[in-house]
């Protein structure tokens, strides 16, 4: 198992999500940002934005999410 926060994944907060896979954490982030939309939390919803820009350059996107797998993959087993 290994641990990323909400702000190691682009978000607001310092929420954990554990898992064994990078897919498994970046699951629990979207359940966890469907959430905060759903309370309309401000520090979120901003981040969204962010993410929302990010995703209109496909390459930079990639370039964003490869670096958090690598990330995830460096960190140590929990």
């Amino acid at each position: 198992m290994k641990t990323m926060t909400c702000k190691q994944l682009g978000g607001a907060c310092d929420a954990a999500f554990r898992a064994d896979t990078f897919e498994a954490i970046a699951e629990q982030s979207k359940q966890h940002g469907m959430e905060m939309f759903r309370i309309q939390d401000a520090a979120h919803l901003e981040a969204m934005q962010r993410m929302r820009a990010l995703a209109q350059a496909p390459e930079a996107m990639a370039r964003w999410l490869k670096a958090r797998k690598q990330a995830f993959e460096a960190l140590p087993e929990d």
